[in-house]
């Protein structure tokens, strides 16, 4: 007999196919199902990895707002989509054998899958800004009909929260039901002044209902509102409010959105939720209640395989060792303590770490503020969330000169959560930023080195980046030329192809070489270790070749591939150059190894590439070379230099 399927063992879940087969179902089918969703959550996504903690907190919620709403015709938005799970089997998604890999699910919403997923970002706090345009887009259209907004309570740490609900809240007339989904964490415990108001409103006796209008001048002014719950943050913009609900009561979470749904106004239901809950393994896991987990053995939540030394553990590891030697460096960071490897540090200098929340921009200019106040930040962050402070890197940081270091965690390709989370955009990005020096280091010891580099640059910014998981083996170089490493032949020699490798793409490139060395094909790869400004030896190093073929774990438009071409022309080196790298897309989710397959960023590819230049081809005359559209010859060739 064929295994039963996961939902066939949950007869309940298995009859879902759409929301709107939870209509006809009883408050103890509801009990039920509930649980039936935990227990499907808890084995499939021990599989596969993903977002559990999040999403075992947001069941009875989810369930509610299928039954109070009509989506997709109502929209149901989820800020960040961490905990969009639920909502998935809900609306007909059920086989989550392939969660984030390559032809399975997104980890996120997404509009490609359902057309239930209205948006699919997922970066944080931007839920509200979305409802409150699509809410104004219903209305311009003649449409009645309310919009509703998930946001968790670590997303209302960002600034873009606020200044959505700042204009929501004067529209009177705005359809729009903002749930707040509070846990009291993002990662972890959720952090700043409106955690603390939140809390208050977490244990003031009984429920509160906030009418049409704001309170009264008088009321105000005695902190009383007319049915005497304590005056909040919301009661002051206007926004009506109802809660706090118990977010695990799936009766009075369905009456509670039932009411907000009539009001017709902007209103915030505040609902108490639990991360984790029903999972003791996640409940007991303080540090992040399994907010995002690996494949683990579902009854002890313990990891399947044993952990490897990550990028992120030498970072901490080195932070605390700078620490320890200089009293000038702090560290800052945005909701993301534990996942940049901070933690370590927090724990020898409690009064050198400041996390600010979901809130990347003010972590930038607060760090300009520590630079000017005497002291070095490092301000640490996944790749893909610096692209939100741009500004402020330009502005407030590069701008005033100040030694303010970046250390940009999961840069390049991340893989599994899909578009948003690629770290693909950073090298291009800060291309622009007068002043600014990008480290790359490709392995280990070259991230303590480097990290030890920028700390000692006091007058501009640094960035540090390097890739998600594991750190690969060493690689030694062989040589030095300028300021950069020599990993294969020597810098005082010609060759047919010279290759700039960036970053951990060394290994790969290393890789290509020795596939060109057995066609016949010399090569000399170099480690630029500082990837922005170019070396100013690299234009003469690369006139002693036929070819150059630079390779960055970066998008190819605007990286250091073209910063590199530029410093040939205007060197008026005029030798072929191809520029390796990520294409200008939006990558699906996939494993980092599949998607470097498919742009062409494997030995393999690289060394077609280099063949074809050396021998004057261009890619698109070269049938066997993969994914010609990640690649382009920017000069025209040369005649073969001569050895």
């Amino acid at each position: 007999m064929p295994a039963r399927t996961s939902t066939s063992r949950r007869p309940l879940l298995g009859q879902i196919r759409h929301p709107r087969d939870l209509a006809p179902l009883t408050a103890e089918q509801l009990t039920e199902l509930a649980e039936e969703i935990r227990s499907f959550l808890v084995e499939e996504v021990s599989k596969t990895g993903g977002h559990l903690g999040p999403n075992l907190g947001v069941v009875e919620l989810t369930i509610a707002l299928h039954r109070a709403f009509d989506s997709p015709r109502e929209h149901i938005l989820f800020d960040t989509g961490h905990q969009a799970y639920v909502h998935k089997l809900l609306t007909g998604r059920q086989d989550f054998s392939r969660l984030k890999m390559k032809g399975g699910l997104s980890g996120y919403p997404s509009r490609a899958e359902s057309e239930h997923d209205v948006i699919e970002n997922s970066h944080a706090s931007t839920v509200l800004g979305y409802a409150d345009g699509l809410a104004k887009a219903n209305r311009v259209k003649g449409k009645s009909r309310p919009v509703v907004a998930v946001i968790g309570d670590g997303a209302l740490t960002g600034g873009m929260a606020w200044e959505a609900l700042n204009n929501i809240a004067d529209e009177r007339d705005l359809p729009v039901v903002i749930v707040l989904n509070d846990n009291g964490r993002s990662y972890s415990p959720t952090v700043g002044g409106f955690a603390g108001h939140l809390a208050t409103l977490r244990t003031s006796n009984g429920s509160k209902r906030i009418p049409a209008e704001p309170p009264s001048p008088r009321n105000a002014t005695e902190g009383i509102d007319p049915i005497g719950a304590p005056l909040g943050m919301f009661d002051a913009l206007g926004v009506r409010y109802i809660g706090p609900v118990d977010g695990h009561d799936l009766a009075a979470l369905e009456s509670a959105f039932r009411e907000a749904r009539c009001v017709g106004g902007p209103v915030i239901v505040h609902c108490i939720t639990e991360k984790g809950r029903g999972y003791e393994a996640a409940l007991q896991n303080d540090e992040d209640r399994f907010h995002a987990v690996g494949v683990i053995h579902p009854e002890t939540g313990l990891p399947v395989s044993a952990p490897r030394m990550e990028w992120t553990t030498v970072f901490g590891e080195e932070m605390v060792a700078h620490g320890r030697k200089r009293k000038d460096i702090v560290a800052v960071t945005a909701a993301m303590l534990h996942p940049v490897g901070l933690a370590p540090f927090a724990k020898a200098y409690p009064d050198r770490i400041f996390d600010v929340g979901i809130a990347e921009q003010h972590a930038v200019v607060c760090a300009a503020g520590l630079a000017t106040g005497g002291l070095h930040p490092v301000v640490a962050l996944y790749a893909t969330f610096l692209n939100r402070a741009f500004d402020q890197v330009l502005m407030d940081v590069a701008l005033h000169q100040c030694g303010v270091t970046f250390v940009l965690d999961r840069a390049g390709i991340t893989g599994t959560d899909g578009a948003s989370h690629n770290g693909m955009w950073d090298m291009s990005i800060l291309q622009v930023v007068p002043r600014l020096r990008i480290a790359a280091p490709r392995d280990a010891d070259q991230l303590r080195l480097q990290l030890s580099e920028a700390l000692e640059v006091t007058d501009a910014p640094t960035v540090v980046r390097y890739a998600k998981g594991a750190v690969g083996p060493a690689v030694p170089a062989v040589g030095r030329v300028g300021g950069m490493d020599v990993l294969r032949g020597r810098a005082d020699d010609s060759a047919d192809v010279l290759i700039v490798s960036a970053g951990t793409m060394a290994l790969n490139c290393l890789g290509a070489a020795d596939l060109l060395d057995a066609q016949g094909i010399t090569s000399t790869v170099v480690d630029p270790r500082w990837v922005k400004p170019v070396d100013p030896v690299l234009p003469s190093l690369a006139a002693r070749h036929r070819a150059v073929i630079t390779v960055e774990d970066n998008c190819r438009v605007g990286g250091i591939g073209t910063a590199i071409a530029q410093a040939l022309r205007d060197a008026g080196v005029d030798v072929p150059l191809q520029t390796l790298g990520i294409p200008q897309e939006f990558l699906g989710h996939a494993k980092r190894e599949e998607i470097l397959v498919e742009v062409g960023l494997t030995a393999d590819g690289i060394a077609r590439q280099a063949a074809a230049a050396t021998t004057g081809l261009t890619p698109t005359l070269c049938p066997q070379i993969p994914i010609c559209s990640a690649t382009a010859v920017l000069c025209s060739p040369a005649p073969a230099v001569g050895r």
